[in-house]
């Protein structure tokens, strides 16, 4: 799997301490998948953390041939397992 991260993906991911290998595992087996409110081609990824606390971590993204571009992510608060 090729992670395409994004300045801003990478930013928030160092301020809200989310490993690179956190977002790996989520996309590569994740809980669910849904549209982006902000339409196409953006997609979240829902996947559990167990490392985190067992937190629920989201992770907007789009496909660019094989490659996974991160735009951003975070722990999602309201999402259940």
């Amino acid at each position: 799997m090729r992670l395409v991260v994004t300045a801003h993906a990478a930013e928030m991911m160092e301020e809200r301490g989310i490993d690179v290998a956190w977002v790996e595992a989520v996309l590569a087996d994740p809980l669910r998948v849904t549209p982006d409110p902000r339409g196409a081609p953006l997609q979240r990824a829902y996947g559990v953390v167990p490392t985190a606390g067992g937190r629920v971590l989201r992770v907007v993204f789009r496909q660019d041939g094989e490659a996974f571009v991160i735009i951003t992510t975070h722990f999602d608060r309201g999402a259940r397992p």
